[in-house]
């Protein structure tokens, strides 16, 4: 294995400082990223020179290894500057640190490339029927963010039975294969009001051959057996891969909402509240309820979102193993999170008033967004309250996404 690490990663506030320096440039490229619904090349580049791909590459490959909370903070900058590039960067990155579960010779090819983007989805829309020498792969899958700048993509798909056995007994756990993008056809199907620019495109695989080497089963994805005994090593992949990936992705949603308040504030100045006898919005106690309550929000979600990050670093350094109970807990962290950034966005926007429907106001931007990334299935506040609540009586999940 070749290894360009660097003698020493970068540190959290170095990082945090280099996605705010992308903060001008998105907000200014925010019209034509809804607008094309992808995002600019001059975005990408920017993206790539500012080194915060590396964060969740091994650094076997010359990446960081960063940890969740400096994720969490990165991802918080720059959603001040776009929500859509926001979320292209947190599938990236979490799909990113996915590639150590499969062996080196995966990770040789994937890592080869500069600025590698790794995007995915985890459902199992497709099959793969079992070849020589690995599988072909038949499928649709939609929601694919990010995939117009990627170079793999992550593809779960049922394996077909041989013909001729006998039915297995419980469910078919699908495989999990890395696709190059040329080999997938793209649909360009992202017609949407949320999250416009992610560029969430579907994506269809006609007899695509995966090699057995990028193919690993659903046992060892959803457990994380890491098929790479470098990365096996290290305690970053003995924490469950969807308590690391919503993790890494509070911190978009943070964000956006630290976003709508400063723009809130920023037009606050001079602005009459129309029809009333007050010649400033910024006297009338009404704005004062409002704008106290959403910073208030807004603070007990990013200190959530910190305690929750900070979690994985403690259990990690102490090499614990994580109980059911704790996985459940993790579920409905991005969960609230989510509840607290759209309660707060929505407060804001309520008090925008109407020249806040131009487009070039980031407020009703930010609400469409919002409301989108809260939507993500393993995002949405009501179905992972619920989770915890079961747990909390006692009950057994009700999903094995944990």
């Amino acid at each position: 294995m070749t290894s360009s690490a660097p003698s020493s990663a970068p540190r959290r506030e170095e990082l945090v400082a280099a996605a705010e320096k992308l903060v001008p440039l998105l907000r200014s490229r925010a019209l034509w990223i809804d607008e094309n619904r992808r995002l600019p090349q001059d975005v990408i580049e920017a993206i790539e020179a500012s080194g915060l791909l590396k964060m969740q590459v091994p650094v076997e490959y010359g990446g960081y290894e960063s940890d969740t909370r400096a994720f969490v903070d990165v991802l918080a900058e720059i959603a001040k500057g776009n929500s859509s590039a926001a979320f292209v960067l947190s599938i990236y990155a979490s799909l990113t640190w996915m590639v150590g579960l499969w062996p080196d010779q995966a990770l040789e090819e994937v890592f080869a490339q500069p600025h590698v983007r790794v995007t995915g989805t985890t459902a199992a829309s497709g099959t793969a029927k079992r070849v020589d020498g690995g599988y072909l792969i038949n499928g649709s899958w939609g929601f694919n963010s990010g995939v117009l700048h990627a170079h793999y993509k992550i593809t779960a798909a049922i394996p077909e039975q041989p013909e001729g056995a006998a039915a297995p007994d419980g469910p078919v756990l699908p495989v999990f294969a890395l696709i190059p993008i040329p080999e997938l056809e793209i649909v360009d199907d992202w017609n949407t009001i949320g999250l416009a620019g992610s560029g969430s495109v579907t994506t269809v695989a006609k007899d695509v051959f995966v090699p057995d080497h990028r193919v690993i089963s659903g046992a060892d994805f959803y457990q994380n057996v890491a098929n790479s005994p470098v990365q096996a090593a290290k305690g970053a992949y003995r924490v469950p891969m969807l308590v690391t990936a919503t993790a890494m992705q509070t911190g978009q949603l943070v964000g956006a909402a630290k976003y709508a308040l400063s723009s809130f504030l920023e037009r606050l100045p001079g602005r009459p509240l129309t029809y009333t006898n007050y010649p400033s919005q910024a006297e009338a106690p009404i704005t004062h309820l409002q704008i106290g309550e959403a910073a208030l929000l807004i603070q007990d979600a990013e200190a959530r979102a910190h305690r929750f990050a900070d979690l994985l670093a403690d259990k990690i350094e102490r090499d614990e193993p994580w109980t059911q109970e704790e996985r459940v807990h993790s579920r409905v962290q991005i969960g609230w999170i989510a509840r607290q950034a759209k309660q707060a966005v929505e407060i804001l926007a309520g008090a925008s008033g109407g020249s806040s429907i131009f487009r070039d106001v980031p407020i009703t931007r930010i609400q469409r967004d919002v409301h989108a990334t809260s939507l993500h299935a393993l995002i949405t506040p009501g179905t992972n309250i619920e989770l915890y609540g079961r747990s909390l009586a006692g009950l057994e999940p009700n999903s094995v996404y944990l």
